[in-house]
């Protein structure tokens, strides 16, 4: 049971929680920084204890982080963490009332995923066409819909002539994606010259060691500038598969299931973005 004295001795207690229950590393990481913003924030106040934690304190915190100037979106997923902070408390018997409970979430406009138009996802392949591991990386990302933790996670028996086997990873299941002609021969390029090395992964640096994914992040990133592509990130490969098999009329249960989507409701939201959907092909487009 937590220390009902100590927020921080909760705020501990809350991360082990959230890693017992094997939420995203980058989740874990978010929820501590948000909560311990929130405990920074009210001890000038003497609030040290969670049952000193009122609404109030919580509503403050919220003006105070607009009037840093923080996008409404940031708040409510600030907000987010306390109220699931809060529920722990209140489970583990720190406290006897939700302080967060009756505290609304700023309204915002949700932006629609960022899908890359034909000519924006063949504009990166030609910039990248001559660095054989980040092309095969972004056919991988964009032929699969493949996360990119996944992906730097593949290992070399994770890799079959027309397969992969995703690997369980963090609050992620396993599964198994097809892989198209492009993928296919894309990946097959770069493992012909890949360095000899004792790791296993698939992807791995010049001095063989596995590649990061903020290494990775960081070069796709260093090509959508190259390839003069505005405001797009990595993850929006993974749209860009999803937003194009739907509009090619891939079955949405199918496509749900190829990404690894827990809800069928996660893989709809991108029905708003899909316009003139074909019938469904007998196989998944090839982009």
């Amino acid at each position: 049971m937590v220390k009902p004295n100590d927020l921080k001795a909760a705020r501990t207690a809350f991360v082990e929680d959230l890693k017992n229950k094997n939420r995203s590393t980058s989740t874990i990481l978010a929820y501590n920084k948000d909560v311990d913003q929130l405990i920074q924030f009210v001890a000038p106040k003497k609030v040290h204890q969670p049952n000193n934690l009122t609404t109030s304190h919580i509503e403050d915190f919220k003006k105070y982080l607009a009037d840093k100037k923080y996008t409404a979106k940031s708040i409510s997923r600030k907000l987010n963490s306390i109220k699931t902070f809060c529920r722990f408390l209140l489970a583990q018997k720190a406290i006897t009332t939700n302080p967060a409970a009756a505290v609304s979430h700023p309204k915002y406009d949700i932006k629609p995923p960022r899908v890359l138009t034909k000519m924006e996802y063949r504009a990166l392949r030609d910039v990248c066409r001559d660095d054989i591991r980040i092309r095969a990386i972004v056919e991988l990302l964009l032929q699969t819909g493949i996360r990119i933790g996944e992906l730097a996670n593949l290992e070399l028996n994770d890799v079959d002539d027309n397969k992969l086997t995703i690997r369980a990873y963090e609050s992620h299941s396993s599964r198994v994606v097809p892989l198209n002609k492009a993928a296919h021969q894309a990946l097959a390029d770069y493992l012909k010259p890949r360095p000899k090395t004792k790791s296993q992964k698939v992807f791995v640096t010049k001095t063989g060691r596995p590649f990061l994914i903020r290494n990775i992040r960081t070069a796709i990133d260093r090509f959508f500038k190259l390839s003069d592509i505005k405001n797009a990130k990595v993850n929006d490969l993974r749209h860009t598969f999803i937003a194009h098999q739907l509009t090619a009329g891939t079955p949405l249960t199918l496509v749900s299931k190829l990404v690894g989507h827990k809800r069928l409701s996660t893989t709809e939201k991108y029905l708003d973005v899909v316009k003139n959907k074909a019938e469904a092909p007998a196989s998944l487009k090839e982009l």
